[in-house]
């Protein structure tokens, strides 16, 4: 599993113009907009620890975590993060796992984050998003499992 993790004073996810969620942490706080992949060996034990690792990882103010500030997640899945693009300009998919397999990790992932006690925002799996931020600082950081 990957994580694209951006530390943002906003961001919203929309469907068909529609906002589906949001982050806005208040008073120039920060929350973290989390871009997740899947592959075909992952499983709920990586989705656990990517969780774990996302809610602990100390990028935001004063080398503080999400964890520590208990600042608010918007968790979006995105196939894209698995793509490779080594051999030529067109990008293969074929790491990317299959939804039946990808969409129950994500609501793992989520599951996970929300047992740590984050409070956590979700765009719409499969769905064609727009995705909104305001990236603070910039702080951008790929995480793996």
């Amino acid at each position: 599993m990957r994580a694209l993790v951006q530390r943002v004073t906003t961001a919203a996810v929309s469907v068909d113009g529609t906002e589906v969620a949001r982050i806005s942490p208040a008073d120039g706080a920060h929350g973290l907009l989390v871009l997740v992949g899947v592959t075909h060996d992952d499983d709920a034990a990586k989705a656990a620890t990517l969780a774990r690792k996302v809610w602990t990882m100390r990028i935001l103010d004063e080398e503080r975590s999400a964890s520590d500030l208990n600042a608010p997640l918007l968790v979006v899945s995105q196939f894209t993060l698995m793509a490779d693009t080594r051999k030529s300009r067109r990008p293969s998919w074929s790491a990317a796992a299959p939804r039946p397999v990808a969409e129950p990790l994500v609501d793992e992932f989520v599951a996970a984050l929300r047992a740590l006690g984050a409070d956590v925002a979700t765009g719409v799996f499969g769905a064609h998003m727009e995705v909104s931020l305001v990236n603070d600082g910039p702080v951008t950081l790929l995480l793996e499992v």
